[in-house]
């Protein structure tokens, strides 16, 4: 498995498709912010929107364009105009998902064809395991945004989103189903085009897009339980120790071996949900040799005991059947 597949793996993003907007002229809708683990997201299938962040920020959408909040920000979306004023909301459905539009139908707002919309909007959310997620999720601009821009080479990226518009447009049975499964894939493309346009900056996914220090990374995801030193990886890229070290610090703005520890501490936290094995078992898995170690350094990173962790988590996921 590639190293994004298995990071995305360990995060275990779980999509969810709220409603789909079909909005006209004037629109202001605040969204609220959400706990931890929940990352809504904006797709614009059709026209343009502007989405204001808590920081002020005014970001226009256009077709194509994906806004992911990792951390669950609060935010607004608004008509490309910023006018004030516009018609009531009104919340129906299209026979896939709730929609939410505000046009004068006159009370059907399914009819989905009835007017044409100046933006069609498709929101949704990713549940993802708090701990086994951190090393992606925490990495994420807040809001991550992911523009076509007309680009050549986001050809799959404009295929996926014409198969979600064309299967929220006909509506035929399983269509939810496939532009839930589409959600993942745009999610998995969305990450890939943004680690490749920002392979300059410092980060996860500008790490995983050097191809000389992505390597590294692969090494300690397929060995954490390895006590792995700076020399071992650095000569797996080619690499002396100080060289290794200072462009790994300089990609991922962290040094080698907290990346190290905060690989062990996701793989630690998928374990701890995925299998029934013991604590000291996982510990050893990751590359500790006590359980007391193992404990303490879960706990410095995830914020709680490995127990209380699997506990809670498995609590939370009893309380949404």
């Amino acid at each position: 498995m590639d190293t994004l597949s298995r990071l995305i793996d360990l995060a275990r993003p779980q999509a969810s498709l709220d409603l789909r907007c079909l909005l006209s002229g004037a629109f202001d809708i605040d969204h609220a912010p959400l706990e931890a683990g929940i990352a809504p997201f904006h797709l614009v299938l059709d026209g343009a929107c502007v989405i204001e962040t808590v920081g002020g920020a005014q970001l226009e959408l256009q077709a194509g364009d994906f806004m992911l909040f990792p951390r669950g920000a609060a935010h607004r979306v608004r008509d490309v105009k910023r006018s004030a004023g516009g018609l009531p909301l009104q919340l129906g459905h299209d026979g896939m998902l709730p929609l939410r539009r505000n046009d004068r139908a006159e009370g059907d707002a399914s009819a989905v064809h009835a007017i044409h919309a100046d933006v069609d909007l498709l929101c949704g959310r990713f549940v993802y395991a708090p701990g086994s997620s951190a090393l992606l999720l925490n990495a994420l601009p807040d809001p991550l945004h992911v523009s076509l821009g007309g680009a050549h080479t986001l050809d799959a990226l404009q295929t996926l989103i014409a198969l979600m518009r064309g299967e929220a447009e006909r509506r035929q049975p399983g269509a939810l189903a496939i532009v839930t499964a589409l959600s993942h894939a745009l999610f998995a493309i969305a990450l890939r085009v943004h680690g490749e346009r920002n392979a300059n900056s410092a980060g996860v996914l500008a790490l995983l897009t050097d191809a000389r220090l992505g390597a590294s990374v692969q090494a300690m995801l397929d060995a954490p339980e390895r006590a792995w030193t700076i020399a071992e990886l650095g000569e797996r890229v080619a690499m002396s120790r100080a060289t290794y070290a200072r462009h790994f610090n300089e990609r991922a703005g962290v040094t080698v071996m907290d990346f190290l520890t905060q690989i062990r501490m996701t793989i630690a936290g998928d374990l701890l949900l995925r299998t029934q094995r013991s604590a000291a078992e996982i510990g050893e898995m990751v590359g500790y040799q006590s359980e007391a170690a193992f404990g303490k350094a879960f706990a410095q990173s995830v914020g709680v005991t490995p127990g209380r962790y699997r506990r809670r988590t498995q609590a939370d996921d009893d309380s949404d059947r």
